[in-house]
């Protein structure tokens, strides 16, 4: 607890550092945010610092706030003069109720890509481990505000069956809910996918299987063995439905938290932006909590008793044509796309349908939208990928250090990468390189999650504890038991989210704090002709088929990820399940 007070008031004094460190007047982007038709006058300047103290300096403010918060008065607001807990609260308490009906989008999206392996793992069906489906990737891999933008003109405007506009109901929050809760769900449902096949070739499966007992309890009993290893990214899902989805919040003119503290940052607003970070923190820290709760009343027992079966066992892959045939059209588009010019304005040909002399069509300035694809992969694919090995090694290696790394993934969750690109743009300032370190910046806490769950796991584990007990020593036991079983499935996750990397890039992007025109970035190429999307759907469209396909690449070609040793090792097949047997009252029902 020491720990993560520590850590929550560093990114509190960090946030009240901003507006010094962003070297723009705070006086001056406070009165813009007021009123733009102001006069900025040096004597309204020196007023305004008078009345909110900047002359004090950013210690003194920051005191005057934490003894307000100690009193239960955390100040009102610079912008507009209100009180900011009432506004916090009440947007909370929005973005709460979005999130939980998001949360119910993601739970039921997961459970339907789940539901195969489920059925067939149960019935001894599966041959080796099963790889995630391609729909799945491709809904990963769709960027949220897109989504957002399709739900809200289609369902929303042309056909009139929801509001896409405002917060005044339950009606009001379906749209926004599917469009976060879809693609959220989907990238549960890989991870848990990853894990469900082992545990049904265990051998209390088979026993199981033996001694009657029906599919649908084996298949109960191993979502449970599966389940602890994907609920601590269940609460990072949770906090990030809460707080960063601020492009949702936007489109869909929702008060929500998100959008509060993007305007504060935007304002240099200190209170508003204060204490809704305070307020994400707390939330990432209950979800973080009681996720791990949740871990351990479902292994308890067997976490202590050190009775546990790897799920990670070497396993043969079948040879897979998909991440060839993914790989291969994604690598002719960007080719055919490097062969024509990004940047030929030609205005007679604006928002042109798709033509031979342009497959993709043109956008808005009449510029060839393969072209831009083609070109913005060198930039968009490189910085995610470098993004997403540094966050790979991150979160290894704090992932192997649990104690030191829950407190600061709750405390580096609850940043919203809007609100990091922010911070990091103060600090580093505007640049190519400020969307990369942003993200990087909190990119690494989902891997560190899932490395620190898999490694509790594993160390209960009874091979682990029976080759300690013979004499291993650690260095034996990490890199012989514990890495194996840990490194490829988190390995599998980082390749899962290369996607989503490239979608907080273009995120940021869409926001405006990423690349600038005429840059042709993929996240710029979206928020460029999102505007367009009704009349010209193909120039957003292609963007977007292009992030669902490197999603799809990802996600089966993740599939083949193994420990370097076990490359080699021998198909091992599963045992067709024993004739059952009846069970009568007087015998066991199962050995394990």
């Amino acid at each position: 607890m020491l720990w993560r007070a520590t850590l929550a008031a560093v990114l509190l004094c960090g946030i009240g550092l901003l507006p010094w460190l962003s070297r723009t007047d705070p006086a001056l982007t406070v009165l813009k945010g007021r009123s733009s038709e102001v006069d900025p006058a040096p004597e309204t300047l020196a007023a305004v610092r008078e009345e909110l103290g900047l002359d004090a300096g950013p210690l003194h403010l920051l005191t005057q706030w934490l003894s307000g918060l100690a009193r239960g008065d955390v100040g009102r607001s610079w912008v507009s003069g209100t009180e900011v807990g009432p506004a916090v609260v009440q947007a909370l308490g929005i973005s709460l109720s979005l999130m939980a009906t998001a949360l119910v989008v993601a739970v039921g999206t997961a459970g339907a890509i789940c539901a195969s392996t489920l059925r067939r793992g149960s019935r001894h069906e599966l041959t080796g481990r099963e790889s995630g489906g391609s729909g799945a990737a491709i809904l990963a891999a769709l960027p949220e505000f897109l989504f957002a933008s399709v739900l809200a003109t289609v369902i929303g405007v042309q056909l009139g069956w929801l509001p896409a506009v405002g917060w005044l109901g339950p009606a009001w929050m379906v749209l926004p809910a599917l469009a976060l809760g879809l693609p959220a769900g989907a990238v549960l449902g890989q991870l848990l996918n990853d894990l469900l096949p082992a545990a049904f070739t265990d051998q209390w499966a088979l026993a199981a299987a033996a001694r009657g007992i029906p599919s649908r309890s084996i298949a109960r009993q191993a979502l449970r063995l599966a389940l602890p290893g994907t609920l601590p990214n269940l609460g990072l899902f949770v906090v990030g439905l809460t707080g960063g989805s601020v492009a949702v919040e936007q489109i869909f003119d929702i008060p929500g938290l998100g959008q509060l503290t993007l305007r504060a940052a935007i304002a240099q607003d200190l209170p508003v932006l204060q204490t809704g970070t305070l307020a994400l923190v707390l939330v990432a820290v209950t979800a973080g909590v009681l996720a791990r709760l949740g871990a351990w009343v479902l292994l308890g027992p067997a976490l202590r008793a050190g009775a546990l079966r790897s799920l990670h066992r070497p396993t043969s892959l079948r040879p897979r044509r998909l991440p060839l045939f993914y790989g291969a059209a994604l690598l002719a588009v960007v080719v055919a796309g490097l062969l024509r010019d990004p940047l030929t304005v030609d205005t007679a040909l604006r928002l042109q349908a798709p033509t031979w002399s342009h497959p993709l069509g043109t956008d808005a300035l009449g510029r060839d939208v393969l072209a831009r694809i083609g070109h913005g992969a060198l930039t968009t694919l490189v910085v995610a990928l470098v993004v997403s090995a540094v966050s790979l090694v991150t979160g290894v290696l704090l992932g192997l250090l649990p104690r030191t790394s829950g407190p600061l993934v709750d405390t580096m969750n609850a940043i919203p990468p809007v609100l990091a690109g922010l911070l990091v743009a103060g600090v580093a300032g505007s640049g190519p390189l400020t969307p990369a370190l942003a993200v990087a910046a909190v990119a690494w806490s989902p891997l560190a999650t899932h490395t620190s769950a898999l490694l509790r796991r594993e160390r209960a584990t009874t091979h682990v504890a029976a080759t300690h007990a013979l004499g291993a020593g650690p260095w034996y036991l990490l890199t012989r038991h514990v890495l194996p079983a840990v490194l490829p499935p988190v390995v599998r996750h980082a390749l899962i989210r290369v996607p989503g990397i490239a979608l907080s890039l273009a995120a940021l992007s869409f926001l405006g704090l990423g690349a600038q025109p005429p840059a042709p970035e993929w996240g710029l190429l979206l928020a460029e002709n999102q505007p367009y999307a009704e009349r010209a759907p193909w120039a957003v469209l292609a963007p977007a088929a292009v992030l669902a396909l490197l999603g799809a690449f990802a996600v089966t070609a993740a599939g083949g990820v193994r420990w370097p040793w076990q490359a080699s090792a021998r198909p091992r097949r599963v045992p067709p399940a024993p004739a059952p047997q009846k069970v009568t009252d007087k015998e066991p029902v199962c050995s394990s």
